[in-house]
């Protein structure tokens, strides 16, 4: 089955939430002064049982998914993750199972997720200076750890994890040539992502956004680079090769160079609601229905309905003002 939506864009891709909670405080995601240690957090009861999760996912893979993308919070908390993993890699017709994750518990997971049949690995790191890193990441999780767990996932077998760095002016785009340093010298495919309003937390602003332009060029000083070949439709970063061969690099840019027309995925919240698109404000219910007791075909029907009218492109779109607009809580559906 495909679906496809008002852009003629199809339902690709799922991004999986397992849970809301995290153990970093990163400035952009989840600022302390808005989650401090009493947040509440979804209850248990709210959040999707693995069964849950599982079935859902069967679902969007037999309405064309392929990819799909664990996430949180940091999903690694989520006890059972393993289980989780290995129960969704059984799932006839998915051909890809991914994770992002801040690292932090890599270290003790990384062959356990590998055993279950986890295929590839994300890791977000905005630093490699021990001190930034920490004003960033606002937690008591020592940079030494993540580098551990990156490391860790490389001697159980995955393919070199991509990294992700989140630039903001004036905080941490010193380490652009630092992190491609990083990666050129252990095969890590670096990606830099410009600063975005995402949920209403993060005080957002265009003027701390550090245009993928600029990356570029900053990179280009240090080492030629080249295209690195044609990105897919729905590939949202774009590629460049470093010319003497060691590696490459990744730009999104979804403030200055936006690619919704791309876009082909859809997100599911630790609590069960479908977002078509990072910045919407309102998602549909599934997990009400599931636990009502809508079989397959119901749920099929109402998920290829809503993609079906689905016409976001937010990024195209962006504004200072629309900034200010509500928009789902990014720890809510994983980025």
């Amino acid at each position: 089955m495909s679906v496809l939506d008002q852009l003629r864009r199809p339902l690709g891709s799922l991004r999986i939430s397992v849970t809301d909670r995290c153990n970093f405080r990163c400035t952009y995601c989840m600022p302390a002064d808005r989650f401090p240690p009493d947040y509440p957090f979804l209850p248990r009861s709210e959040v999707l049982s693995f069964e849950e999760i599982r079935r859902v996912a069967g679902i969007f893979v037999g309405a064309g998914v392929r990819k799909l993308r664990l996430t949180g919070g940091e999903p690694l908390l989520r006890r059972g993750v393993v289980e989780l993993v290995a129960s969704l890699k059984g799932i006839p017709g998915l051909k890809e199972l991914a994770l992002t994750t801040n690292g932090a518990l890599l270290g003790e997971l990384a062959r356990p997720l590998k055993a279950a049949g986890l295929d590839r690995l994300t890791v977000s790191l905005d630093s490699l200076d021990p001190q930034r890193f920490a004003a960033i990441s606002d937690t008591t999780v020592p940079l030494a750890r993540v580098l551990e767990g990156i490391e860790a996932a490389r001697l159980a077998g995955f393919p070199p994890p991509k990294i992700n760095c989140v630039l903001q002016r004036g905080v941490n785009e010193m380490d652009i040539l630092p992190l491609a340093e990083f990666g050129r010298e252990r095969g890590l495919l670096v990606r830099f992502i410009e600063y975005m309003d995402v949920g209403s937390a993060d005080g957002w602003k265009l003027d701390k956004v550090v245009p993928g332009a600029e990356v570029e060029a900053v990179l280009a000083s240090r080492w030629p680079l080249a295209r690195a070949g044609v990105e897919h439709a729905n590939c949202v970063a774009r590629h460049l090769a470093y010319a003497d061969g060691r590696g490459g690099v990744g730009l999104i840019a979804s403030v200055s160079e936006p690619f919704c027309s791309g876009c082909d995925r859809a997100r599911l919240s630790a609590d069960g609601h479908l977002y078509t698109c990072l910045f919407a404000a309102t998602g549909l219910d599934l997990k009400g229905p599931l636990r009502a007791g809508a079989n397959d075909d119901e749920i099929l029907a109402a998920v290829a309905a809503r993609w079906a009218r689905r016409d976001d492109r937010y990024s195209e779109l962006r504004t200072e003002a629309t900034a200010l607009l509500p928009k789902v809580a990014m720890h809510r559906v994983g980025g």
